[in-house]
């Protein structure tokens, strides 16, 4: 067995004329009577190798014998390709190895699909035969940029000062957000340990312990409902910092991912990011993670149909609702592609769609003739609508309406490409509610989680609001309160949150008692952390990245999956290893868990 001196994809100029030692897969082989060409592949690339019949016959043979994906070593000699056969698709293109000895290490079964070319391969089988979907160029390329971005994270990191710290995979069930996923403990009969959600109580911990900088890449894990394009198990870089403010922890985020961007894109995105508010970003975009790439905002028509005739929008009006609308442009849209886009938020709630459609010198919708001369001149004057437009609206409660045309202008932008997907859109999301009102538990909830500190100057409206009986009262008081939390937004996905952190105790038991937390319920949960505010807590906040979606972004891919060595299915399952799976009786009873009947 021969031992590897260099990598198929680093042979260059500087080996000519030298005896290389490669190994790696067979990619591509071709007989041409008399001379067999390999396209050698390794992680590093490819390279062809050249077995010639009559320079060394015995090469010759094995390289004749060869199929796609046997494992080879190979020993010879670097030389210019002939002139006129370069490949300049390759990193070696201009070279190639001239074989002396060829060892097969090992064969392979004929594959369930190709690896040297990129046809569409099913979900399923992807992740079935992960390891070979894994040979596949964009695949491999996905993993090695991941790498390199958690060495420039790094590097970013011990720059500035940070220590990198692990924290605990298995902890204590706090269930805040999302389902734990529990572990049983063979030693303390009827207990569980949790894989952790998040380090954000240990993190915050160690700014009380005095390490003022941390920071991990770090495995997060949820048991919750499974979207499109969510794991149960995810990646963060996460980190924390002492003594500092909004401004501090925002600057830092900027760094790491400009320089990321820079290093691994060679794109120099425009600093300081731009900044919109909570409110503004709902108003405008009808979500808190708006894709700006195209136009299609939110426009606001209430005041226009305060007083109107069309009944559908005057009751809305007076039940406190609002009536919002969005101008698609230069349309054209047949009333076919209107009934499909109806049918489309139909499918999210909406009891239907109003639709305008501006035409030369008239407007063509049934609900036209409910309007006054002067409330169509106000509609066309707010929409800037000209011919050709297509203007929709919605008239419900405001988060409907937002849900709504929020979803909606996505929508059309991806069904007629109106998306410039080569441009990176970055902006934080600033002033968001501390707390919301959930109408189905009856009480409130963080809209980030209950360790995110209010806004100094509205702290007194927290303490207003918890003395208050009236809950219509403690619902105005508490809307008026603003978190000290930050979302960084790439292309309308939350790619990075964080906060301010309370770190007085006193304040932190106000949003506990506010948030429905009783006394012994938070010592129960928390009381570790709350113990730990009363020993010098100093002043902290931090942020947490999504690396997956991260580097999914930057890749321009649709989906995380492309972006983890082995994803789970929409379902949580492990096509390649089964997982999860049952376990036998034996290993439950050491756990103390009864088989399911």
């Amino acid at each position: 067995m021969f031992k590897r001196t260099k990598y198929c994809g680093q042979v260059s100029e500087e080996d000519l004329g030298k005896e290389l030692v490669l190994c790696g897969w067979v990619h591509r082989v071709r007989n041409h009577g008399g001379v067999v060409f390999i396209d050698l592949r390794d992680r590093e690339g490819i390279v062809q190798v050249v077995a010639e019949e009559k320079t060394y016959p015995q090469a010759y043979k094995v390289a004749d014998s060869l199929k796609s994906e046997y494992v080879i070593a190979v020993k010879g000699t670097v030389r210019n390709r002939p002139p006129g056969t370069e490949n300049p698709k390759l990193k070696t293109g201009n070279y190639e190895v001239l074989a002396q000895e060829i060892q097969i290490l090992n064969i392979s079964d004929p594959l369930p699909f190709p690896v040297d070319e990129e046809t569409h391969i099913s979900e399923e089988l992807k992740l079935r035969y992960r390891y070979l979907d894994l040979r596949r160029e964009s695949m491999k390329e996905n993993l090695l940029f991941r790498h390199r971005a958690y060495q420039v994270v790094r590097n970013v990191f011990l720059k500035h000062g940070f220590v990198e710290i692990e924290t605990p995979f298995l902890t204590k069930s706090t269930p805040e957000g999302a389902r734990d996923f529990l572990v049983p403990s063979r030693l303390h009969p009827g207990k569980f340990y949790a894989l952790p959600q998040s380090p954000q109580l240990f993190k915050q911990i160690l700014m009380v312990a005095g390490f003022d900088r941390y920071f991990q890449i770090v495995r997060c894990l949820r048991d919750e409902d499974l979207r499109a394009d969510r794991q149960p198990e995810f990646t963060q870089i996460d980190f924390e910092m002492s003594f500092v403010e909004e401004e501090d922890v925002m600057s830092f985020s900027e760094e790491l991912i400009y320089t990321l961007f820079s290093e691994l894109l060679g794109i120099e995105l425009k600093r300081p990011f731009e900044r919109l508010s909570y409110t503004s970003a709902m108003e405008r975009y009808g979500t808190d993670k708006p894709d700006r790439r195209f136009g299609l905002e939110l426009i606001d028509l209430t005041d226009i149909f305060k007083n109107t005739e069309f009944k559908v929008f005057a009751d809305t009006i007076k039940a406190g609702g609002v009536v919002k609308a969005i101008n698609f442009k230069e349309s054209n849209l047949s009333r076919k592609e209107i009934d499909e886009l109806t049918q489309f938020v139909q499918s999210l709630g909406a009891k239907g769609l109003a639709w305008i459609r501006v035409e030369e010198g008239k407007l063509n919708s049934p609900i036209v003739k409910f309007f006054s001369k002067q409330e169509i001149e106000e509609l066309l004057k707010r929409t800037n609508a000209q011919a050709g437009d297509t203007i929709f609206f919605s008239a419900d409660q405001r988060e409907t309406v937002y849900k709504i045309l929020g979803n909606l202008r996505l929508h059309i932008a991806k069904k007629y490409k109106l998306i410039d997907e080569g441009k990176f859109d970055v902006l934080w999301i600033v002033d968001f509610p501390l707390m919301e009102w959930d109408e189905e538990e009856g009480r409130f909830v963080a809209l980030h989680h209950p360790f995110t500190s209010p806004k100094e100057e509205d702290i007194p409206l927290l303490k207003q609001a918890l003395e208050t009986s009236n809950i219509e009262e403690k619902k105005k008081l508490i809307s008026k309160v603003k978190a000290r939390a930050y979302d960084m937004v790439i292309n309308g996905y939350e790619v990075g949150g964080g906060s301010i952190r309370i770190h007085k105790r006193e304040v932190q038991d106000l949003v506990f008692k506010l948030l429905g937390i009783s006394q012994i319920e938070a010592e129960e949960k928390f009381g570790f952390l709350l113990k730990a505010l009363r020993y010098g807590a100093p002043p902290h906040g931090g942020l947490a990245f999504g690396l997956d979606r991260l580097i999914a972004i930057m890749r321009s891919l649709d989906s995380i999956r492309d972006v983890i060595a082995f994803p789970k299915t929409q379902k949580g399952v492990c096509l390649l290893t089964g997982a999860p799976d049952y376990v036998s009786p034996k290993q439950l009873k050491e756990v103390h868990i009864k088989e399911m009947e």
